[in-house]
This record gives C-alpha cells, structure tokens and sequence, in this order.
C-alpha cells in the first residue's frame, strides 16, 4: 500500500505542475483560448484521476476485507468528460475544443508517463 501512496502522491504531483504550466501559458503567450482549454480539460482530468485513485484504494480495500465495491466511478469521469466539452462549446471564445479534449487525456499521459519512469523500481 505504501507503493501505492507514493504513486498516487507523484502523479498528483505533475499534474499540479502541469496545471500551472498552463496557467503560465495562458497568461504570458497569446495563443489564450488554447491554453484555456488545456486548463479545462486538466483541470477536470485532475478531477477525474483524484476520483478514480480514490475508488481503486476503496476497492482494494474491500477486496482485503472479502467485500464487494459498487463500481469505480466510470459513469462520473465520462459525465465530468461531457461537461468540460459542454462548456466549451457554450463558450467557443474562450475555449479551444480541440484543447479541451487532449486536457481531458492529461492525466492519462501523466500515469503512462509516471509508469515508464519508475517502472525500474518495483
């Protein structure tokens, strides 16, 4: 389990730092509406790697305890998915939805990436 924090602690960890890159994208560069919706996206991707990293530790929990885990959340991380595209559409000014969409898959490029380095380790 202590693996496991160190994981979740990492990835949390370059996703803040990913979030403020794009925050000092959006406000040094002039390419605002696409680093506004990196933003976006990343920041509802962070949601949804908090969310899913939460699930899977109360499921190995109960897989500990013989008990049986609801499901993991799915339907909530497509829902947050669909709203970070509602709202960019509502707002298309403001918003690159292109952007928008590859924020959304930051979290998973952060856990491959996370992965691939400390892969050795275990």
């Amino acid at each position: 389990m202590q693996l496991y924090q160190q994981m979740i602690t990492r990835q949390r960890k370059w996703m803040f730092y990913l979030l403020a890159l794009f925050v000092l994208g959006w406000g040094i560069t002039p390419w605002q509406p696409i680093f506004l919706g990196l933003l976006l996206g990343s920041a509802l991707s962070f949601y949804n790697l908090w969310l899913m990293q939460r699930k899977i530790r109360k499921l190995g929990e109960a897989s500990a305890e013989n008990h049986s885990v609801r499901g993991i959340g799915t339907f909530t991380r497509l829902a947050s998915g669909a709203l970070a595209v509602v709202i960019a559409l509502q707002f298309e000014e403001y918003f690159h939805l292109i952007s928008v969409v590859l924020g959304l898959m930051a979290a998973y490029f952060v856990i491959l990436i996370d992965y691939l380095f400390n892969k050795s380790i275990v």
